[in-house]
This record gives C-alpha cells, structure tokens and sequence, in this order.
C-alpha cells in the first residue's frame, strides 16, 4: 500500500464495563502517554481542560530514527460517550510544510465505543495520511515505500492494541 492511499489500521477488544468507566479513559489525552513508546507527553491548548468537539491539543514525540517533533491535534469527532476522533498536524514544518489545517493530517485517529451484551466494543482507529509525517521522510530517504507503510501499519497496531488492552483492563480494574 501506498502512502497516498492513506494507509489504516483498527483493533478491538470487548470490555467488560460500562461506558460511563471507559469513555472518561479513551477522552484522557494523557492516558496513551504512559502507554507509547512514541508519545513523551500532551498538553491542551486554548483553555480546553477536556476533549470536546473543536478542543486542540499540542503532542510531543520521540522517535529513535526521527528524534523530537511535536504535533498539533484538533477533536474533530466528537459524539459524547461514543465517538473521540481527532487529526494530527505537523505543527514545526518538522517533516513538511507546518499545517494547523485538520484537512491535510498527518494522521486521523478515533475510539468508538459500541454497546454490547456484559459490556461494549471498544475499537481504535488509526489513517495516515495524507500530510507528511516522519514516515514521509523514511520513504524519500530509503524509497521502498510499500515496506515502510506496511512497517509503519504494523507498529501503529501493536501500539493500538497494547492502548486498548490497558484501556480494557483498567476499566475492569475500576468495578
């Protein structure tokens, strides 16, 4: 798969909690902080203290192979206690010309919360694409861009579904 193509990626796992334990969990924009190998921290901005659809917050990575960047996220689905979306922008110009536009992401991301028997289905979602990223400057650097997508796809899934398994089991935790 190509880049243009705008790569993605879910995963899903069945909680057994309600959706008033696991929504305050998947809108605490800090909670993947201590769940990423990538993400150093998260910050809000504009006097929002909470997701909400519009709210924008500042992201700041590390990447062995990239070094630090940070990025620029805006809430941009937002259906309370069942939908948390939100676009990544490259804020700096780190990989690409800077955008705070949430039409040209880097990356779009979202949680969907769906009822079900003893529980709901928690899935994460991930798009890259099409704003460059850091994977953007691998492929002009190395060429072989289907490898690098599909590598890239792939550490993106694992880090999802370590997030929804510590989601999972923190949500159960909590009863």
């Amino acid at each position: 798969m190509r880049y243009a193509d705008g790569p993605h990626t879910q995963c899903e796992v069945h909680v057994e909690a309600t959706t008033s334990r696991v929504w305050p969990l998947v809108t605490d924009i800090n909670l993947p902080v201590r769940m990423s190998n990538e993400l150093l921290g998260v910050e809000w901005l504009d006097g929002a203290a909470e997701a909400a659809m519009g709210a924008r917050f500042l992201g700041y990575n590390r990447h062995e192979a990239l070094g630090d960047w940070r990025t620029l996220s805006q809430v941009t689905e937002f259906d309370e206690r069942t939908t948390f979306g939100w676009t990544v922008m490259d804020i700096d110009g780190r990989f690409g010309p800077p955008t705070q536009d949430p039409a040209s992401p880097s990356a779009v991301w979202r949680f969907d919360l769906l009822p079900q028997t003893n529980g709901l289905l928690l899935r994460q979602y991930v798009r890259i694409g099409p704003g460059r990223s850091g994977l953007s400057l691998v492929i002009d650097r190395l060429g072989d861009e289907e490898k690098w997508v599909a590598n890239r796809i792939a550490v993106l899934q694992a880090s999802m579904q370590r997030t929804i398994g510590d989601i999972k089991a923190l949500a159960e935790a909590e009863q």
